[in-house]
């Protein structure tokens, strides 16, 4: 089934895009959503017009995100955890703990926009990238302590 895509959906691509997807996940998820519109020759007419909007619209969630980027890696933010011999930490910290100190300050920030490798295990400071937008990453300082 082709499908017009009418917002960014990163498993398959972006705004405007004509994609081929199965018959169930078109017609039973995107197209109810609003994410998408059936691939018909007044549709294709129609997506061209509204092409120009769309990218119009991209570049302001684009700029929009560009400043809460500047305003994140200005943030610095510090979680306490009990600790072990070594300095290992019991437990890990997490996307999870991040998003909720995030929070606290005045973020409100998606776990899943917050991209960790692998969970924490150790004390010390470390650079955590923020995925803003599909372009924009923001870097915020993460410090973990012991308590």
């Amino acid at each position: 089934m082709q499908i017009i895509l009418t917002t960014d959906i990163p498993s398959l691509g972006d705004a405007g895009d004509l994609v081929e997807v199965k018959p169930g996940y078109g017609a039973n998820y995107l197209i109810p959503q609003g994410l998408a519109l059936p691939a018909t020759s007044s549709n294709k007419n129609q997506i061209e017009h509204q092409r120009r909007a769309i990218s119009a619209r991209i570049a302001r969630d684009r700029k929009d995100a560009e400043s809460i980027s500047e305003k994140l890696s200005q943030v610095s933010v510090t979680i306490t955890r009990l600790v072990g011999d070594d300095d290992k930490l019991f437990g890990s910290v997490s996307t999870k703990d991040i998003a909720d100190a995030l929070r606290d300050q005045g973020f409100e920030v998606d776990r899943r926009k917050i991209v960790l490798e692998t969970p924490i295990k150790a004390l010390g400071v470390y650079d955590v990238p923020v995925k803003v937008h599909r372009d924009v990453i923001a870097q915020i300082k993460l410090w973990v302590v012991a308590d």
